[in-house]
C-alpha cells in the first residue's frame, strides 16, 4: 500500500493560473498545471497526474520533492550548463583588446595567433581567435591605407567639403 497523497500548495488557484498565462517553456507549463490540479482538487493521486501529463509517476514525485524543498521559484528553475572554459585568459583579452585599438593594428589574424603565442605564450588555434575578434571583440583588422606624407591636411578636408557626391539612379 502506497503512502497517501498529501501535498500544501503554497500560491493561489488565481496566482497559479495567471503564472501558467504568462509561462513561455512547455516543461514550466506542466509543472504550473501539476500545481494548478493539485489546488483546485481535480486530482487526487500522483498516478493521475502522470497519466494525465502522460509523464512518469517517478517524474511527478521529483517535481513535488522539488517544490516541497524549494517552493515554486525552486520548481520553475531553468538549469543552464555552465560550458567550456575559456582558452584565452582575462588578461591576454583585455592586451588584445588594448593592442586593436591602438592604430598600428594587426596584419591578418594568423599575425594575432603569433602574438598571443609570444606576448602571453598560449597557443590559440585560428578559428578562436577569429570568433573573439570579429565577434565578440567587435573588431575588424583593417589597416589604412597608405597616404602620402606630403599631403596637405587643409586641402583635404576643404576637397571633401567642396566636391558634389553623385549618385546613380
Amino acid at each position: 500500500m502506497s503512502r497517501p497523497f498529501k501535498i500544501e500548495i503554497a500560491e493561489s488557484e488565481e496566482e497559479l493560473k495567471k503564472r501558467l498565462q504568462t509561462a513561455n517553456l512547455g516543461n514550466q507549463k506542466e509543472k504550473l498545471i501539476m500545481l494548478w490540479w493539485i489546488k483546485s482538487e481535480q486530482v487526487k493521486e500522483q498516478q493521475e497526474i502522470a497519466k494525465r501529463l502522460a509523464r512518469d509517476t517517478s517524474t511527478v514525485t521529483r517535481w513535488l520533492q522539488k517544490y516541497r524543498t524549494d517552493g515554486l521559484s525552486g520548481l520553475l528553475e531553468i538549469k543552464k550548463a555552465p560550458g567550456a572554459k575559456r582558452k584565452i585568459n582575462d588578461a591576454a583579452i583585455a592586451a588584445l583588446e588594448k593592442e586593436l585599438k591602438t592604430g598600428k593594428g594587426f596584419a591578418s589574424y594568423g599575425a594575432i595567433v603569433e602574438w598571443l603565442k609570444q606576448e602571453h605564450g598560449q597557443e590559440i588555434e585560428y578559428g578562436t581567435v577569429y570568433s573573439l575578434v570579429r565577434y565578440t571583440l567587435g573588431a575588424k583588422l583593417k589597416i589604412p591605407r597608405p597616404q602620402s606624407h606630403k599631403q596637405d591636411e587643409k586641402l583635404v578636408s576643404e576637397f571633401k567639403k567642396n566636391s558634389v557626391s553623385f549618385s546613380i539612379a
